[in-house]
Formats: C-alpha cells, sequence, structure tokens
C-alpha cells in the first residue's frame, strides 16, 4: 500500500537519498538502466514484514523520486530495483537493495542489512577543526579497534570503539607522542568476504566497503549499537570533536575504487541490483575490468559515480568534521574510458574545485594492480602521494645496504639516493614541493618497524594461505637472527636500527607518517600482511618495557624537534646559496667538512653524509639544524662544518643512545666528532 504525502520532479542537482523533513520524507535515488524502482518501509519490530510499499516515479534524468509521511527519524527501508536483462545487467526485482547515501544500517547478517533513517543536530560544542598545514603534520596511522583494545586506561567496555578513540587515556598518549593527525583506517561501513568468513577469519583492514556514508557498525560500542544507528553516529562525531579539542585532526582512509560485492559471482548490496552497468567497469561482453585486485572496480568515467564519491566526501567533511582523506589504490580513480590513468582526469579536477572537498587534505596512494598502475609522482599538485620510492630507500640503506656489506664487503649504495629523499624526493615528486611526498617507512601492509629490523623473511601462516600473500621484497634485515632473540647483541642491533629509520623519516623533508605501534617498537610475528587478523598479532600493547618506553620517549622527542625546528620541515624545496623568505637553504657536507664533490655523491661506498639547513625566521633570524649521518659499520670521525663566528653547535639527539640526549654539549664549527657505526646526529645551530 502507498501513501504519498507529495511527488516532484528531482533533476541531477537535487539530493541524493532520504531527505526528511515535517510530516514526512523524500526520497531520490539514481539508476540510468533501471526500469522500474520501490522503496518499502520495513516494520521496526519486524524487518521481514513491510508496512509500506512506495512506487518511485522515474524521471527523464535518471532519477527515482517518491515521498511519504511514514518516512521519519529511526525508520527501517530497503529499495528493490527491476530492469533490462543481459551480460551487463544484474537486475532482481525480488532482492533488497541498500541505499547508496544511507546514513543508518542494521546489520541482520553476513549478506542481509537494511537502511535505518537517521536525523542528527549533534552539538560540537564550538570546537573547530584544528586546521594544521600539511607541512607541519605529523600523521599516524591507526587502526581503530586496535589501536585501544589493549588500552587498561579505557573501560573495558569501550575498548576498540569511537567512545575509546575519543576516550582522554587515548587522547592523552596521542598528545604525548606529539603527533597532530591520526588517519584511521576504513570506518566506512564495510563486510569481510565469505572466503574469510569460512577460514573463521574476518577482514580486520576494512578495504571492503558496502556504503560511503555510513560508520562501520562494529566499531561502535555495545549500548550504542544497541541504542541506534543515530547512537553510533554521535559516538563517532563525540570522538572527532574530542580529538579536535585536542589539536589532532582526523585523516579517513577511504576505498572508493572497488565496493565489496566483489567480481561478478559475488554478493549483491547495493549497486550492482541497482544499475550495474553504470557503477562498475565493464567490457561490452559484460565482464569486470577490475584494476584493484578485490573483483571490481567503480566506473568514474560515469558523472553519477564521481557524484557518488563527491557527495561522501563533502558529507564526511561538513557533518562529519573529517580534516582529509587518503585514497586507497587512488590509480583506479583517475583512469580514462581506455582504462588509462590521466593526471588531469575529471574527478581529481572536480576534487580540486570543490570548495568543501579542497578544503580537507587530500592524500593518494599513487599505484593500483593493473596496467600501468604504478603512478608515484605523476598526480597533480594538491594530492600529496604515499611515497614508496622513499620507503624503500630508507630501507635499503640502513638494512639491506649494512646486511649485503656484511655478507659481500660492500654496499649496494652511497649516499646520493638516501640525500635525494630527505631532501624531499624532488626527483621523485612532480608537485612542486616537498609536501608533494607523503613519507613513511612502514605502514599497515607490511613488517611494523621491529618486524623490519627482525625478520629477512615474511611469515604470514596465520593467514590461512601458505604464506603466499604479503610481499616477498621488504628490504628487511634481521641482524642475525630470524625473529624474537635472547641475544643482547643483536637487540640492541636492532633497536639503533630502529632509531635510525623513524629518525629519518622524522628529520626528512616531506609529510612524516608514522605507523601506529612503530613509537613501542610493535611486532607481528613477522606476519606483514595481518589484513585479517583481529587479535594480539595487531593489537596495540601498553605494557610498560624498557626498551620499549625507551622507544616511546625518542619518537617523542623526535616529533618534538621537528616541531621545533620548521628547516627540518620546509614546505618549498630548499636553495643551496642563501636562505630567504619564501625558500630554506640546504648545504651538503662530507666526513671532511667540505662540501660534497662530485666523486662523494657518486661513489657507492661513500656512507657518510652532512645536511646543514637554514631557516630564516619572521624577524630575520636565521636557525641553522644539522644531520650527521654515518651508514657504515665502522667508527667515523667527522668534522663538523664552519658556521659564522657567533655560532656553534649543539647536540640534541643521537641514534646511538636509547634515549635523547639532555646534556648541552656545545661543539665548535671545525671540530671533529666521533661516530659510532650505522648511527645519526643532530645538531642545532646556535648564536653565543
Amino acid at each position: 500500500m502507498t501513501n504519498p504525502v507529495h511527488n516532484q520532479h528531482v533533476s541531477q542537482g537535487s539530493t541524493l537519498g532520504l531527505s526528511l523533513m515535517d510530516g514526512g520524507g523524500v526520497f531520490n535515488a539514481w539508476s540510468a538502466t533501471a526500469e522500474t524502482m520501490k522503496l518499502l518501509i520495513l516494520d521496526s519490530e519486524d524487518s521481514s514484514k513491510v508496512l509500506h510499499e512506495i512506487q518511485l516515479e522515474a524521471q527523464d534524468d535518471g532519477i527515482f523520486s517518491g515521498a511519504h509521511d511514514g518516512l521519519l527519524p529511526g525508520t527501517n527501508y530497503v529499495l528493490r530495483a527491476d530492469g533490462p536483462k543481459g551480460q551487463r545487467h544484474a537486475f532482481d526485482p525480488t532482492r533488497n537493495l541498500l541505499d547508496p547515501y544511507a546514513k543508518g544500517l542494521v546489520r541482520q547478517s553476513p549478506s542481509d542489512y537494511y537502511c535505518v533513517a537517521v536525523q542528527d543536530d549533534f552539538d560540537w560544542q564550538g570546537v573547530s577543526k584544528p586546521g594544521t598545514k600539511l607541512a607541519e603534520s605529523v600523521i599516524y596511522e591507526a587502526h581503530l579497534r586496535g589501536l585501544t583494545r589493549l588500552n587498561p586506561q579505557i573501560p573495558e567496555e569501550i575498548r576498540g570503539s569511537y567512545a575509546a578513540l575519543g576516550h582522554p587515556a587515548t587522547i592523552d598518549y596521542l598528545t604525548r607522542l606529539g603527533i597532530t593527525a591520526i588517519e584511521l583506517l576504513p570506518i566506512q561501513a564495510f563486510i569481510s568476504e565469505p572466503r574469510l568468513i569460512n577460514l573463521g577469519l574476518i577482514n580486520y583492514w576494512g578495504y571492503n566497503t558496502i556504503n560511503y556514508f555510513t560508520p562501520h557498525m562494529r566499531y561502535s560500542s555495545k549500548r550504542a549499537r544497541e541504542d541506534s544507528p543515530l547512537a553510533i553516529l554521535r559516538e563517532l562525531k563525540t570522538a572527532i570533536r574530542e580529538l579536535h579539542r585536542a589539536g589532532i585532526e582526523v585523516i579517513l582512509d577511504v576505498v572508493y575504487n572497488h565496493t565489496a560485492e566483489g567480481g561478478a559471482k559475488g554478493l549483491t548490496f547495493s549497486y550492482r541490483g541497482l544499475d550495474n552497468s553504470s557503477y562498475y567497469r565493464q567490457d561490452d561482453q559484460g565482464n569486470y575490468q577490475d584494476t584493484t585486485g578485490c573483483g571490481n572496480s567503480l566506473d568514474f568515467g560515469k558523472p553519477m559515480v564521481q557524484r557518488l564519491m563527491m557527495d561522501s566526501l563533502r558529507y564526511w567533511v561538513n557533518d562529519m568534521q573529517i580534516d582529509g582523506f587518503r585514497f586507497d589504490l587512488a590509480t583506479t580513480l583517475a583512469r580514462d574510458e581506455q582504462n588509462h590513468f590521466t593526471p588531469d582526469h575529471e574527478v581529481l579536477q572536480e576534487m580540486k574545485k570543490d570548495p568543501v572537498i579542497s578544503s580537507a587534505k587530500l592524500i593518494v596512494e599513487p599505484w593500483d594492480v593493473g596496467m600501468g598502475g604504478w603512478q608515484t609522482g605523476n598526480f597533480p599538485p594538491g594530492f600529496p602521494e604515499w611515497n614508496d620510492q622513499y620507503r624503500d630507500s630508507i630501507r635499503k640503506f640502513w638494512l639491506t645496504d649494512i646486511k649485503n656489506a656484511r655478507e659481500t664487503g660492500s654496499h649496494d649504495n652511497g649516499v646520493q639516493d638516501l640525500a635525494g629523499k630527505v631532501s624531499g624526493s624532488q626527483e621523485v615528486v612532480s608537485q612542486g614541493s616537498p609536501v608533494g611526498s607523503l613519507n613513511f617507512v612502514t605502514a599497515h601492509d607490511g613488517f611494523t618497524l621491529w618486524d623490519l629490523v627482525s625478520y629477512n623473511q615474511k611469515h604470514n601462516l596465520a593467514n590461512g594461505e601458505a604464506s603466499r600473500d604479503g610481499s616477498g621484497e621488504n628490504f628487511s634485515f634481521n641482524h642475525g637472527h630470524e625473529g624474537p632473540t635472547s641475544n643482547n647483541a643483536i637487540t640492541l642491533r636492532r633497536a639503533k636500527a630502529a632509531r635510525n629509520l623513524l629518525g629519518t623519516l622524522l628529520t626528512s623533508a616531506g609529510v612524516p607518517m608514522i605507523r601506529a605501534g612503530d613509537e613501542r617498537l610493535k611486532s607481528q610475528d613477522g606476519n606483514n600482511n595481518a589484513y585479517c587478523q583481529d587479535n594480539a598479532i595487531t593489537w596495540q600493547e601498553f605494557e610498560s618495557e624498557t626498551t620499549k618506553d625507551e622507544f616511546f620517549t625518542t619518537v617523542s622527542h623526535l616529533i618534538g624537534l621537528r616541531k621545533q625546528y620548521p628547516a627540518l620541515r620546509p614546505s618549498s624545496f630548499t636553495k643551496l646559496d642563501q636562505a630567504t623568505d619564501k625558500h630554506d637553504q640546504m648545504l651538503w657536507y662530507s666526513i671532511t667538512g667540505e662540501q660534497m664533490s662530485v666523486h662523494d655523491w657518486h661513489n657507492p661506498e661513500r656512507r657518510t653524509l652532512q645536511r646543514l639547513n637554514f631557516h630564516l625566521t619572521p624577524d630575520g633570524q636565521r636557525q641553522g639544524i644539522l644531520l650527521a649521518i654515518n651508514g657504515a659499520e665502522t667508527v667515523k670521525e667527522i668534522r663538523l662544518p664552519e658556521l659564522l663566528d657567533n655560532e656553534h653547535f649543539e647536540l640534541v639527539w643521537d641514534s646511538a643512545e636509547a634515549t635523547p640526549v639532555t646534556d648541552k654539549t656545545e661543539y665548535r664549527p671545525g671540530s671533529t666528532v666521533s661516530m659510532v657505526e650505522a648511527s645519526m646526529k643532530l645538531f642545532a645551530v646556535r648564536q653565543k
């Protein structure tokens, strides 16, 4: 039975999804190929019972529209659609479908959900977004559940939830660490693949989205889940508000490249049943053209698919107060009609034009698994890129080069590649600024920092794929023993190597990202692809242990130094001649304190380097910072560069020490400093 309050013509510029108002609601959905579409209002007590069936009116622009006085906050509803048959279509008029724009979902089974009408007037209490400049950002990549699941300072009943994310204990921890932004692995509603469920595992990382507007239900507290989707929404908003109150931005890892519907024979939740031929990239025979490795690829050559993403991004920026996004497999978003990546793709242009979306940080993972998928350095300005070349170069210098030198007597690389990466990867990024490089040594996919210095091989048996999954090229080094060891000498070498890796990251030009848990040397037992491990393998640890506590202190100290010295975080590429109000100065010196020669740069056995940066403060004072690197496994005597007559050096960090140096030792320019094997020192330039 239908009971419409009114009908109205809706254009493509009209609001899609459900709009609530006094006396009912208006609903709009889009499909270019559907012939009929219905909205079913479900009984609040028994979702299998249909209270009202609303036949949506088809408009000329592919919009299906209807209204009803039963569409109220808290109303349960689904869609059904029917249309042509054929290889490119997948209509089933008996299948309940989710509204792509739903703000609330309820899970009945792994393959059965329904939508809930949500209306929220959340009180943000006057708390605004921190607005941290990208050049000043230190990003902390974390799994929402894993970050808080074991924190003893958080009540057990809310651990692993949005409520735990916003808990004072979490915020205090992040504040003490010093990061400026937390980047959350996907929290848009997602599901686990049937294959994982059959193995008794789950999709822990969350790169399997079913809806782009709804927060993942499982990350809410039990109390919120039992209450309503509105309670879940408010719990997440509260966490975001409290993080903002502490000056911490919230960035979301988002997965617009594919959906959880998988390949052509996968489950149908929404998009396939509404318009398979429009949402998904297919050939003329209806075969999916998958560039994601996940069974399907959304077709961003279609304006309404672009709009789905744009509307979703605006919602998260405006309604949820999110500060930025990291776009998973972003190359897929910018493929043209011939499936080729194009840096001037309309979807990228529109994001930068949009006043709401462009106000957020727009970070891209510049690759996918399709032909020509690796596009590091090719995204346009305004889209800082995950720099995998930075990751590999830093790992090689501090780990595999040293491993190879032990085995063969010679290194593979000198200092030239390292210098390019720590100075902003100008040879890689095409965006005209170091902030175009999102620097990282580890991320969610791959070894943790501690495993990187503890394992030569991946150990992924727990994933149920006989360790075939995960990358086999990790540029790691176990320092003489595979995995845990009671050998204290090996443990000390590993800890120093970890300090070198994080120290390089936090003293490099560009935007640093730290993987959550690395600040406390978290191990995953050598698993470099723990996407399906929701257990102690992945959960963050908080027990006090000397080595872990010391490392946390070191990372916090380095972040503090990065904040204190702008020369460590230039927003433009530096100039060799002098510091100006627009450019910092960067000078390179050899072990002798002389400026680097051509031979020094190209000698693969030259493993020592000094980088002296100067920054001109607003009041005209020059601020200097010197990074000295000894990448050899022998002690080196390094002569410090010359300075102005009224200047000297002060040691502010030494990777050879387990904890930050506290003495204020003065070093004269031109004096000689001893550096232990495979170590770093950081000096501040002081005026007398």
